[in-house]
């Protein structure tokens, strides 16, 4: 089975051994985005980032050199650029707020901003919006230094780098849905950006599809286990969401869909394209919402019912996170610039727009997926409702054994109903619309009906 779109041609492999991810040629307009992410400019960002000196959140807000204060309104001033550059199509903004005092890490209220560029999405019927993001803010040991050389050059200013690489790029684009690249704030004393910001989101009824948070990705050197590593990248993703109904739950647990929660679906989907489109990448799934002791700004997102999800290095040196610039014993400690692997970084940026790139110029998702259940039978039969927006030019359906992580088959139907001789009680499924150009948008886990 074939068909065409620039002059691609998508072959689906289809095995008798569920034993690998699927394989599908690459678009060119994404491969070539991918190509345009530039180590050097990736550099560049972090330099001047930890030219601030800190970007402690309760740091200096009135230097146009030093503080949280000069580091955010020049991420707001690149947004510009990259805005001018692209026929002003990026609405730059700060997302600003007051942050009451806490008790424990804002000794009184202050006044936060993330710094927030949107692409909007060509497509009015089309609601979606995808989210990328990373946090601006940086500490060093004592969390509450706001006066001390806090480089946070890996943490975070590797992620705020994606995602302004990103941006530069992407911006000069035209997608479907609408692409938010956001500088977060506060992280490091609660996750204060995110959680103002995943509130608003759910106040103002945005569709936030997906959010990939990118927080330590410049780093390959595990140094405790004397690891190298420039090829693996760990993707965290909760499984069950906290605002599950008890109808939701009973319905879960009768179908056994435990790791197929919207923010699991799309870790796999991150998984999938990602090793699509970059080279010597290996895309780790942890079943976590995040690492022990520790939190990210995905987690506030995902606490609001949207599917978010944490992109981190896969061997941390703690030795450069959260520590005092000193030497000691003639080892220098801290998250300085020189120990950032910025190809590792480039890698990873590269994973990111690969992974947003496919699903903003996909079909939105089918609509009312249902796996049917009426009788005893070793196929399994489903149906769904096309989506709104985009027509898609057909439709895969997905399965893998249960014990499995990943997708392992795919089949391309064009009608909005299938039946496959395949035992449902034997294996996981889902749907996902595709365009004429091999675009697939997000897995659908069909629920049972009749």
């Amino acid at each position: 089975m074939k068909y065409l779109g620039h002059s691609l041609l998508f072959l689906i492999f289809i095995t008798s051994q569920l034993n690998a991810q699927q394989t599908v040629s690459r678009d060119i307009n994404i491969s070539s985005q991918v190509a345009e992410v530039s180590e050097t400019n990736l550099k560049a960002i972090v330099n001047k980032l930890v030219s601030f000196q800190t970007r402690h959140t309760l740091s200096d807000t009135l230097s146009k050199t030093t503080g949280i204060g000069a580091a955010r309104n020049w991420i707001k001033a690149e947004f510009e650029k990259y805005s001018k550059e692209s026929g002003n199509r990026l609405q730059v903004s700060f997302d600003t707020f007051t942050q009451a005092a806490d008790g424990r890490r804002i000794t009184a209220p202050v006044i936060l901003k993330n710094v927030m560029a949107i692409l909007p999405g060509t497509d009015p019927n089309d609601k979606r919006m995808l989210m990328l993001s990373g946090h601006y803010d940086s500490r060093v040991t004592d969390v509450m230094n706001a006066k001390d050389f806090a480089p946070g050059a890996n943490d975070d200013a590797s992620g705020v780098a994606a995602v302004m690489e990103m941006a530069r790029i992407m911006s000069k684009q035209k997608f479907n849905c609408t692409i938010v690249f956001v500088a977060m704030v506060g992280e490091e004393q609660g996750l204060y950006g995110a959680t103002n910001l995943a509130k608003r989101a759910k106040e103002e009824g945005w569709n936030v599809h997906l959010l990939m948070n990118n927080d330590i990705v410049g780093n390959s050197y595990g140094m405790e286990t004397d690891i190298k590593d420039n090829k693996s990248v760990r993707v965290f993703s909760e499984g069950v969401s906290p605002l599950e109904t008890p109808a939701q739950v009973s319905a879960r647990q009768s179908a056994g869909t435990d790791n197929d929660g919207k923010a699991r679906q799309a870790a796999r989907y991150i998984k999938e394209v990602a090793e699509r489109y970059v080279d010597q990448l290996d895309v780790k799934l942890i079943y976590r919402r995040d690492r022990f002791l520790r939190g990210g700004d995905h987690t506030p997102f995902s606490q609001q019912g949207f599917a978010a999800v944490r992109i981190t290095e896969m061997n941390e040196d703690f030795n450069r996170q959260h520590q005092d610039i000193r030497t000691e014993n003639g080892f220098k400690f801290g998250d300085l610039p020189e120990y950032v692997d910025y190809n590792y970084l480039q890698k990873v940026t590269r994973m990111n727009l690969a992974v947003m790139a496919n699903l903003a110029w996909s079909a939105q998702e089918p609509e009312n997926v249902v796996v049917l259940t009426s009788g005893l039978t070793n196929k399994t039969a489903l149906k769904w409702e096309a989506p709104k927006g985009k027509t898609p030019a057909g439709y895969y359906i997905l399965m893998r054994e249960t014990s499995s992580p990943f997708w392992e088959k795919k089949i391309f139907v064009k009608e909005t109903s299938a039946s496959i001789a395949y035992s449902k009680d034997n294996y996981y499924f889902g749907v996902q619309s595709v365009d004429d150009n091999g675009h697939e948008s997000l897995v659908v886990t069909p629920r049972p009906g009749r």
